[in-house]
Order: C-alpha cells, then sequence, then structure tokens
C-alpha cells in the first residue's frame, strides 16, 4: 500500500470534525443573554440586600431589650425578644391620639392633592395658552429651591391668615405639588388629543370630557401620587412642628421626637415607637401596590 492509499485523518474520525464546528450564531446569542439576565438579577439582589439588611436589623432591634441592643458582639436576632418597647412606647405618650390627628391630616391632604393636582396637569397638558405654559415653568421653579428656604415666608402667611395652631394650617400649603401636577401633565400628554376631539364633536362639554374620559383612565397615576402624598404628610415633621404647640394636635412624628429626652435616649422605646409609626404605611402599600401594578394605561383608548 503507498502513502496516498491510507486514509486521512479527518475521513476516519468524521464525528469529531463535526464536533469541531463553530457554535451557530442563534446559541451564541442566546448564551449571551443568559449571562445580562444572570448579571442584572445578581445587580437586584445586591441591590436589594444593601438597603434590606439595615431595614431587618431596625425591625429586629426594636424587639430586643435595651441591655442587648449595644452588647458586643453585635446580633441580628434578638436571643431574648421582648415587646417592652413597644408597649413603653405605646404608654409613654398619648399615641392612639397622634395616629388619628396624623391619619385626618394624610386622608385630607392627599385627597386634595390628587383633585387639584389632576385638574391642573390636565389644564397644563391640553390647553394651549402662554400663560399656561409660564405657569408651568413658575410650578417647576419650586422645585429648584430648598424646602427650608420656603419655610419663613409660608409660615408668614399661614399665622397671618389665622390658621396657626390648625390642622388647615398643615393642609392647604401642602395640597399643591410640582411633582404631583408634573406626573398628571406628563401622563395627559401621552392621551391623543384625537379623544377629546371626538367627544366634543358629540357634544361632551368640558367638565364632562375631564370627569368622564380623562380622570377614569388615569386611576394608575392618581393611586401612585396618592401614595406618595400619603407617605410624604406621615413623614412630615418640620412644618408640623412650626405649626402646632397643643399636644392634643400633634402628629406621629412630633410624638416620637418627644419619646427623645434631652441628657439620654432610650433607644429600646424609640425604636418600638418608630416601628408603631411604619405599620400604616406598609398598609396602605400593600392594599394599593396591586392597582397601580396592574392598572392598563391605556384602558379606553384605541388607535
Amino acid at each position: 500500500m503507498t502513502t496516498t492509499d491510507m486514509p486521512r485523518p479527518a475521513d476516519a474520525d468524521p464525528k469529531r470534525a463535526v464536533s469541531k464546528k463553530r457554535p451557530s450564531k442563534a446559541s451564541r446569542a442566546g448564551s449571551g443573554g443568559l449571562r445580562r439576565a444572570v448579571s442584572a438579577t445578581t445587580l437586584l439582589w445586591i441591590m436589594a440586600c444593601l438597603y434590606g439588611v439595615p431595614v431587618l436589623w431596625f425591625i429586629l432591634s426594636s424587639f430586643k431589650p435595651a441591655s442587648d441592643l449595644f452588647s458586643y458582639p453585635l446580633t441580628l436576632v434578638p436571643h431574648n425578644p421582648t415587646l417592652s418597647g413597644f408597649k413603653a412606647a405605646w404608654d409613654s405618650a398619648n399615641f392612639s391620639q397622634y395616629f388619628i390627628n396624623t391619619a385626618l391630616v394624610c386622608v385630607i391632604t392627599t385627597i386634595l392633592t390628587v383633585g387639584v393636582s389632576c385638574c391642573t396637569g390636565y389644564a397644563l397638558a391640553k390647553y394651549d395658552n402662554r400663560w399656561l405654559k409660564a405657569f408651568f415653568i413658575c410650578i417647576l421653579a419650586t422645585t429648584m429651591l430648598p424646602g427650608e428656604v420656603m419655610l419663613a415666608p409660608e409660615f408668614l402667611v399661614v399665622r397671618n391668615l389665622g390658621l396657626y395652631n390648625s390642622f388647615a394650617g398643615i393642609i392647604l400649603p401642602a395640597v399643591l405639588t410640582a411633582t404631583g401636577c408634573f406626573m398628571f401633565r406628563q401622563f395627559f400628554l401621552t392621551v391623543p388629543d384625537e379623544l377629546v376631539e371626538a367627544a366634543r364633536i358629540d357634544g361632551a362639554r368640558e367638565l364632562s370630557i375631564f370627569l368622564r374620559i380623562m380622570v377614569p383612565i388615569s386611576r394608575p397615576i392618581m393611586l401612585t401620587l396618592a401614595i406618595l402624598s400619603f407617605q410624604w404628610r406621615w413623614n412630615d415633621y418640620i412644618w408640623p412642628l412650626l405649626m402646632l404647640n397643643d399636644p392634643n394636635k400633634f402628629t406621629v412624628q412630633i410624638g416620637i421626637q418627644s419619646i427623645v429626652g434631652a441628657q439620654n435616649i432610650n433607644w429600646s422605646v424609640l425604636l418600638g415607637a418608630s416601628v408603631i409609626s411604619m405599620i400604616p404605611l406598609i398598609l396602605v402599600f400593600l392594599v394599593f401596590q396591586r392597582y397601580v401594578m396592574g392598572a392598563d394605561i391605556n384602558a379606553g383608548l384605541k388607535d
């Protein structure tokens, strides 16, 4: 047999030759997408841990006795869990009255904020007027100023109106928010003008168009702003502290501040009071989040 009659390596093992082929573009694209998905998921888990671990430590520490809060080595899970901090916090101040006062302020302010912001955002989005554009710029300009800068003039205006030491003095300055107006304006800009024109051709008046068409389709924005507004008002501390001097009208945040002593701080009581103040916010979010997440923003619209 001559050398030319010997089989070649590729002919001798065809399976090996097939296995050496490069992977297809589809497989490479699939593996790349999987790596990106895994990387994004990992990043989200890292961010969740960074935000969640301090909150978990804070909540679990409220169940620790005062003697275990600063014991070394520090522990995450309490060895002797107790509710003494919660009971002492509830008994040390008139928390039931504070909750009623805060709930009253938050509910009224939230309703007014959503209503006023919805009307303002609709006017800014669907009416073409140079004065409205100037008004919108003025509203946005308020976000460029620190809140502390506006405290003094707002306090003077409210005091001169005779609203000092009243719930109205807390509620009225917080009704119109730049964030709410901007959210509704941006949403109503996405609503086709043909929908409004069709309603006008059918004989609908402006108020009817707003109440029967615009308000129902803006429910996701209304619920989102309601959650944010309730949270803002519940956690508000500086403005109620300036406006109220009657202990029977104090809000929750002022009540928590009253627990802090001048010389020392009972951290067990303070942690218990802080966790108690978080419960309404958690309940509001759990109740309304499914409406925000599951709402169809394009409901009622057709191409």
